[in-house]
């Protein structure tokens, strides 16, 4: 239906979703398309599914929660990979809200954000598609190219716009006011300027765990929001404590360039002290698990971490802390951790135990010295853990490079004589360099050969058959093949030394070389069939390939147990959780009465019943907009509808 004041799209009534929120797997069709993924998400939380939605998501629905409206997030990903039989067309066709929005932050969603918007659009023709996100916002010019997609809203911080927007879908009114929009009129795409920068981030929760029980208060429904597949078992939070940085790793999109070329951010915006820690209460409340702080605290000066630990000691905490750290910590940072916390950890992307590659990448750029006595002082105030990460694919990082972190671990285990609580997790960067990081921008600046430029180009390349033909680069140092051949030479170096230091058993040591034996040699399976000169016989033995990976589809890495905390219980001390519950109760009766129930009233009062039907455009004489005046043709390449 075209976007247009003839056609106003009203509220959908006291509880039911004006906004719905969809965060779609990496590849929409992963149930039955069978890739091997890889060790793409062995240092994240989540599957290769990449199940973990954006933050933003609570903080957007919450927002709209002020202005009367409600706002549901349905993680598809999760449930699809929960249920192997849930059915997507069936839940999305019972939906019926004024607008979808999907997620497109990160570039591995290229092709799952699309085919679910494909199949949105098919299923409902006349709602609006919305798609946001770094990666969104990177490329929203070919995006809204798609049919299926009618608006792209760009930036890092789309609270006040997403306000802006669904206002005036609900009224009718013109799109040219909503800053940071990128929309259809007629055939014409219009660019709106861009928003405002928030400066701080007072007023906005990241997540907001308040919006997520209101929510499933609202919706009944628990599954939609969970973040990532184990985190029944293994109860993670997550607090974001800044948008943007001050640095400026060589392939991060999160940066301080790619924030001022994509959001116009010159600097980041904090959450405040006290809004931490009332963050950290409410996550208290939820889980027993860990909560981890996002981005490092102290970029945000001395002042304001000094006040966050005196805040801290006195709020009561019993939840282990995780300090996200992109430099090494001082003694009196340690310290004031261990005093604040009964056990608090951290997590160093130290990325390469060569401070020159370091250097290069943009972050970690103290001597191993440095790091060292930093570890040491750690280990000393009584910290409860220390993830060490390395990546491979860095700048300049040869072979040798690459593998060699793995000596360099066996340097701290006789250093800190086999200390349990240091942890070493590898894990090669990919699948993408993110859009507008230095690297992506400048590749041969940084050492890098893109192999993928455009969004279509990497929504193609997710449905290749191994995780080396999903690569986006090669280095000046590693070829594809070395990246390869590194990452799972790595592995089992790695594995070695933890059942050398009995990190692990022998058992466990062997199914780990397994893995990587079948990997390589599935790898090396498809290298021979794309390299086959014959159609038919390349497609033959590519589908033996494939059946081999559907055999191991279901199969963890070591990598990924190992990056979870042993957790007793998934819920915390009954009290607080009802507590809070009944609070969010009583918040979401009083939003009901005091937003809602007024926009409802006021929308019924302003355009009367119903929507503008094509019909009834029509017989009023209004001209249709392209964006959704007919059903949008399904492209098979998205394969949603199958």
């Amino acid at each position: 239906m075209p976007l247009t004041a003839r056609s106003p799209r009203r509220p959908r009534g006291l509880l039911r979703a004006d906004l719905v929120l969809l965060h779609p797997p990496a590849l929409y069709d992963f149930r039955r398309h069978d890739t091997l993924f890889g060790p793409v998400s062995d240092a994240v939380p989540s599957t290769p599914v990449f199940e973990m939605y954006p933050l933003g998501f609570t903080s957007l629905g919450a927002r709209l929660e002020r202005e009367g409206y409600n706002v549901r997030i349905v993680n598809l990903a999760y449930r699809m990979l929960r249920d192997p039989g849930f059915d997507v067309p069936a839940v999305l066709s019972r939906l019926d809200p004024v607008a979808f929005g999907i997620d497109l932050h990160w570039l591995v969603h290229a092709h799952g954000a699309l085919a679910v918007a494909a199949l949105v659009k098919h299923l409902h023709p006349e709602t609006p598609v919305i798609i946001g996100g770094v990666s969104a916002t990177y490329f929203h010019r070919e995006l809204i190219a798609h049919p299926q997609v009618d608006l792209v809203l760009r930036g890092d911080s789309t609270e006040e716009p997403m306000v802006a927007l669904l206002r005036a879908l609900c009224s009718g009114s013109a799109l040219h006011e909503v800053p940071g929009l990128t929309w259809k009129h007629g055939r014409r795409v219009v660019v709106n300027p861009p928003p405002p920068v928030p400066s701080d981030l007072h007023d906005v929760r990241l997540p907001d765990y308040g919006y997520v029980i209101r929510s499933v208060l609202r919706h009944r429904s628990l599954a939609d929001v969970v973040p990532y597949g184990d985190w029944p078992r293994y109860p993670m939070t997550g607090l974001l404590t800044s948008r943007g940085c001050v640095y400026d790793c060589a392939i991060c999109g999160g940066g301080a360039s790619a924030g001022q070329r994509l959001s116009h951010r010159a600097r980041p915006a904090f959450r405040s002290a006290d809004g931490l820690v009332a963050d950290i209460r409410d996550a208290q409340a939820l889980s027993r698990g860990p909560i981890i702080l996002l981005n490092d605290i102290r970029m945000a000066g001395a002042k304001h971490t000094r006040r966050f630990f005196e805040l801290l000691r006195t709020a009561g905490i019993r939840n282990e802390l995780v300090f996200e750290l992109f430099s090494p910590p001082g003694r009196q940072f340690l310290s004031a951790a261990a005093e604040a916390v009964p056990r608090f950890s951290l997590q160093l992307s130290l990325e390469s135990q060569r401070q020159e590659l370091r250097r290069r990448f943009g972050k970690f750029v103290a001597s191993n010295a440095a790091i060292e006595r930093a570890l040491e002082t750690a280990l000393q105030l009584g910290v409860n853990r220390v993830d060490l990460f390395f990546m491979i694919g860095l700048p300049g990082q040869t072979y040798r490079d690459a593998v060699g972190c793995v000596d360099y671990c066996r340097h701290l285990l006789e250093r800190f004589a086999g200390d349990g609580r240091l942890q070493f997790f590898v894990a090669p960067l990919t699948p993408f360099l993110d859009p507008a990081s230095p690297a992506f921008e400048r590749p041969a600046d940084h050492g890098y050969r893109l192999r993928w430029r455009t969004l279509e180009e990497h929504r193609q390349a997710l449905t290749a058959p191994t995780w080396k033909q999903v690569l986006n680069y090669a280095t000046d140092a590693m070829t594809a093949d070395e990246i390869v051949a590194a990452t799972y030479d790595s592995y089992d170096r790695l594995a070695d030394l933890k059942r050398e230091w009995r990190r692990i058993d022998a058992a466990a040591c062997e199914r780990v070389h397994a893995q990587t034996r079948d990997a390589r040699s599935i790898i090396a399976a498809v290298d021979r069939a794309l390299a086959h000169p014959d159609i038919a016989e390349r497609e033959r033995l590519l589908a033996q390939a494939r059946d081999r990976i559907r055999g191991l589809r279901n199969q963890k890495s070591a990598a990924a147990d190992e990056l979870k905390w042993t957790v007793h219980g998934s819920l915390a001390a009954p009290w607080r959780t009802a507590g809070l519950v009944a609070r969010q109760l009583c918040q979401e009766a009083r939003r009901l009465v005091t937003r809602r129930l007024p926009l409802l009233m006021r929308a019924r009062r302003i355009r009367g019943p119903g929507r503008a039907t094509p019909e009834r455009q029509r017989r009023d004489g209004d001209t249709p907009d392209v964006l959704a005046s007919h059903p949008a043709p399904v492209d098979p390449r998205y394969g949603a509808t199958a």
